[in-house]
């Protein structure tokens, strides 16, 4: 994903997001998700199996995928240096195992995981917008999001006001993400990435998803993303496959793609895997890349590492013979 001009929302959806009524009748007027039968498609794709050289494929593309983060209160610079090491060569035994797409961090320590990365192509995403909650006051949001482009973040995870879409506040959300959007500008006219996160575990609904999903796209989201990691439950398949959906259904409406991001409690190959075959089947293989589709994960790593070199050694290596996240 090279870095871009800041990217302006279609004029289509002027007239829509001109009040509270006309977007709220936009999107109240989206087509309702049927629960069951989301469930159940989501069911049916989770069964499906690959093997052999595809699956070796998959394996590499999902570590391609990911976002390796660390996202806790007693973070280090010497924990995000090592993590930022290991997000360049996840396997330092095999030099011809892939690196992941991002290391995803706390603002605070942009500056340290950049430091170690440097130019070896892979990304630092951070999380702003008073995450994981989202409560704070705009001003102190803006200044978040800035301070971390400030300090060469490559792209931006922020939380949306739940409170507010629940409360059926869209405008306010929209105009928040768009003022976001705006502050991931850099004085060279590029910007950094926007990410939107719903928190999908505290919007109750799938309906909710859709409609947070349009909300986020309209406003000028370049990909839009399940869960913090910090509520239960995180990334499911149904939500994922609501969300693909919506960005299959908005480049249709619009031209524009739109990535998506699912996050939190994906730990396995197995599961990863599931994943790339839902966005294959529901969006196409435009979106089988890592600047389109990711994984927000710690733990994944390591598995899809083990399952890797099962596949090129004949044996498991064992859970500790890859560094700890």
């Amino acid at each position: 994903m090279t870095p871009t001009a800041s990217p302006q929302v279609s004029g289509a959806f002027d007239d829509i997001v001109r009040s509270d009524s006309s977007l709220r009748r936009f999107l109240h007027g989206l087509p309702g998700v049927d629960q069951v039968g989301c469930e159940a498609r989501a069911a049916g794709l989770a069964t499906r199996s690959i093997k052999t050289t595809a699956k070796a494929y998959a394996i590499d593309l999902a570590i391609r995928m990911v976002d390796l983060t660390t996202l806790e209160g007693q973070d280090t610079h010497g924990k995000v240096r090592a993590l930022a090491s290991k997000a360049m060569r996840p396997d330092p035994a095999d030099p011809s195992c892939p690196a992941t797409a991002a290391v995803c961090v706390y603002p605070d320590m942009v500056a340290t995981a950049k430091e170690v990365l440097g130019d070896s192509g892979v990304y630092v995403a951070a999380v702003a917008t008073a995450f994981p909650s989202g409560r704070a006051a705009m001003d102190i949001k803006l200044a978040d999001t800035r301070d971390a482009v400030e300090a060469g973040a490559d792209e931006i995870d922020m939380v949306i006001d739940r409170g507010a879409f629940l409360s059926g506040r869209y405008l306010d959300v929209h105009d928040e993400i768009a003022q976001v959007r705006e502050a991931c500008a850099r004085p060279d006219g590029t910007s950094a990435h926007l990410k939107v996160i719903f928190e999908t575990g505290e919007l109750q609904t799938y309906d909710n998803v859709r409609r947070a999903s349009w909300l986020a796209m309209m406003a000028g989201g370049d990909f839009i993303k399940t869960s913090t990691g910090k509520v239960q439950p995180a990334a499911t398949l149904p939500v994922t496959l609501v969300m693909l959906e919506a960005v299959r259904d908005f480049r249709d409406q619009t031209g524009r793609m739109i990535g998506v991001k699912p996050a939190g409690g994906i730990r396995t190959t197995k599961d990863a895997i599931k994943y790339l075959v839902m966005v294959n089947e529901i969006c196409g293989a435009d979106w089988l890349d890592p600047d389109w589709f990711r994984f927000g994960a710690s733990t994944l790593l390591n598995d899809l590492l083990m399952q890797r070199t099962k596949m090129t050694t004949g044996r498991y290596s064992g859970p500790d013979y890859f560094t700890l996240d």
